[in-house]
């Protein structure tokens, strides 16, 4: 009996210690529960442009392989159905404030239009990472992560100048108003050309060609039949509008005669310029932002040092002569990148 007294009095004071323990003093931190908000998974929301083309789907794997190596990120990808939807952007924007993710990272579709939102979510203390295409006012972001559009424009420019011998008639199509990435490009493609190939005449530049393939192939179509008798190039400014201009030059007989450097690759143009029907590919690495701009965002919220201001993620030529090395194949194929 005495033993048995002995054992319960011996269990209540382990009982009265344990719960003691339980409950720490006023004002102090209790370590279980901070180890568990540190494993608490950051919520970071990533807007492209749009979701169907190569280029977006390669800026997702790297945003995915950044939040795999950070173990403590989630990765929540959406945007706009079409590209020229800027108040379906907008609206998804503001959808992830009133949602409270930890952070945003988004390529405008305008640089204008995009920049109330953004600052509405810095303002709700949920910080900004622009990608791909600027804004007009940069304020308020903690990065832009993006190719020099300019120097694309340039290298554009000059792999036209060399295929024509700088000489000839040249299109250029536009993209759509106020995107920033490809106004960058067309405006460097045509300064160059006029600084540094004066003998070659630009036939159109003024003509956009939206946002969809089908739209392209409609405006690429009507100006190569209007130039059809002088155009020796023609320059698409990105993976969309090049898909169109590879349609137009076939419909139109001028595939494999007239010079067509693009911007962008998609698996039509490789296998176009395998065949001699495209000269050129301007190429970013698109899996490389999607994954900076999640380094940089997470740097940003875990106060884990500076970020860059502006993180540049290259610029590179394709062409029929080097498509076949490690890092072009790489680049032009950006689906097949290891995970």
């Amino acid at each position: 009996m005495k033993r048995m007294l002995g054992l319960w009095l011996c269990l209540a004071i382990v009982a009265g210690c344990n719960s003691n323990n339980a409950v720490p003093a006023k004002g102090a931190s209790n370590s279980s529960n901070s180890a568990t908000a540190g494993a608490k998974k950051l919520r970071i929301a990533v807007i492209p442009k749009g979701t169907t083309h190569v280029f977006w789907k390669s800026v997702h794997a790297g945003a995915e392989k950044a939040a795999r190596e950070l173990g403590d990120v989630e990765i929540i990808w959406k945007g706009p159905l079409l590209e020229n939807d800027r108040d379906g952007q907008i609206g998804v924007v503001q959808d992830f404030v009133t949602n409270k993710v930890d952070g945003i990272c988004v390529a405008p579709l305008d640089k204008q239009a995009l920049i109330g939102p953004v600052h509405e979510s810095v303002d709700a203390g949920i910080p900004v990472v622009i990608f791909d295409s600027a804004l007009q006012d940069e304020s308020k972001i903690v990065s832009y992560v993006a190719t020099d559009n300019g120097k694309g424009g340039e290298l554009a420019a000059r792999q036209m100048g060399a295929l024509l011998g700088g000489k000839g008639g040249v299109i250029v199509l536009r993209y759509n108003a106020g995107s920033e990435s490809t106004e960058q490009r067309e405006d460097a493609f045509l300064e160059t050309l006029a600084r540094e190939f004066p003998e070659i005449k630009v036939l159109s530049s003024d003509q956009y060609a939206g946002t969809t393939q089908e739209d392209s192939l409609t405006k690429a179509t009507e100006i190569l039949g209007k130039f059809k008798s002088e155009v020796n190039g023609i320059f698409a400014v990105c993976e969309p509008n090049a898909a169109g201009v590879l349609g137009a030059l076939k419909e139109t007989g001028l595939e494999g005669t007239v010079k067509f450097v693009a911007f962008d690759p998609s698996e039509d143009l490789v296998r176009a310029m395998e065949a001699g029907k495209c000269h050129g590919i301007i190429l970013q690495d698109p899996v490389t932002m999607g994954y900076q701009s999640i380094k940089a965002i997470v740097s940003k919220i875990r106060s884990r040092g500076d970020v860059e201001k502006r993180i540049s993620t290259g610029e590179f030529v394709a062409t029929p002569e080097n498509m076949k090395s490690e890092q072009m194949s790489k680049l032009l194929n950006p689906e097949r990148f290891e995970k």
